[in-house]
């Protein structure tokens, strides 16, 4: 039986999937509102996102996939993006950032709580913490139902899938529960009650 906490996300090429293309531009209105200049991209996959946001911040990733790591490396050699847990002791090695990025990750960790104890760390006081996930709520919950595309969304045979599915109400206590304060949370990808992803803005407090 295989270890499933070691499947690999498989990539097939260094370029941005669809989810990328949906959350980038609000990726990038929220970084020029938090005056962002040094990123650490948590769960960084095959660099896609680092290498575009390189243009204008300072971007060190890591992610669990050696396979995504080595494509990213050779697709963009320029950019510190490592091997690495989002159960590693981050900021021990790394240091620490003014800007927190995990795109499309928390739903695919069994521990999420050690996923937001890395953030906190992470963050430098006053720093901000951006994080997607697939949205899920009462509205398009139901519609999944009626129209028969739950198992489409919930799909149970993805190697290394989608394990936590998380609501602005369960993310926003997961991340309150570390010490970060909720800015808001946008939702991007079709209308608000059916957005494809949610993204939470908080802020680590500054040590007074």
């Amino acid at each position: 039986m295989p270890d499933v906490r070691n499947i690999e996300y498989e990539y097939d090429n260094a370029e941005k999937n669809n989810s990328h293309t949906i959350l980038l531009p609000a990726v990038k209105r929220i970084l020029a509102e938090v005056n962002s200049k040094r990123i650490f991209d948590l769960g960084c996959g095959n660099g896609s996102v680092a290498s575009e946001l390189s243009e204008k911040y300072s971007v060190v990733g890591i992610d669990a996939s050696p396979s995504a790591v080595a494509m990213a490396n050779r697709a963009y050699p320029k950019l510190k993006l490592e091997i690495g847990s989002a159960y590693d002791d981050l900021s021990a090695k790394y240091g620490m950032f003014d800007t927190v990025l995990s795109l499309e990750v928390v739903e695919h960790l069994y521990d999420p709580r050690a996923f937001a104890r890395n953030i906190f760390n992470l963050l430098e006081p006053g720093g901000t913490a951006i994080i997607s996930t697939p949205y899920h709520g009462y509205v398009k919950n139901v519609v999944l139902s009626v129209t028969g595309k739950m198992d489409n969304h919930f799909w149970a045979l993805w190697d290394g899938g989608h394990i936590k599915f998380w609501s602005i109400k369960t993310l926003g206590m997961l991340l309150e529960e570390v010490g970060l304060d909720i800015i808001r949370f946008d939702r991007v990808g079709r209308v608000p009650p059916l957005a494809k992803s949610m993204i939470a803005i908080a802020r680590k407090p500054n040590i007074s």
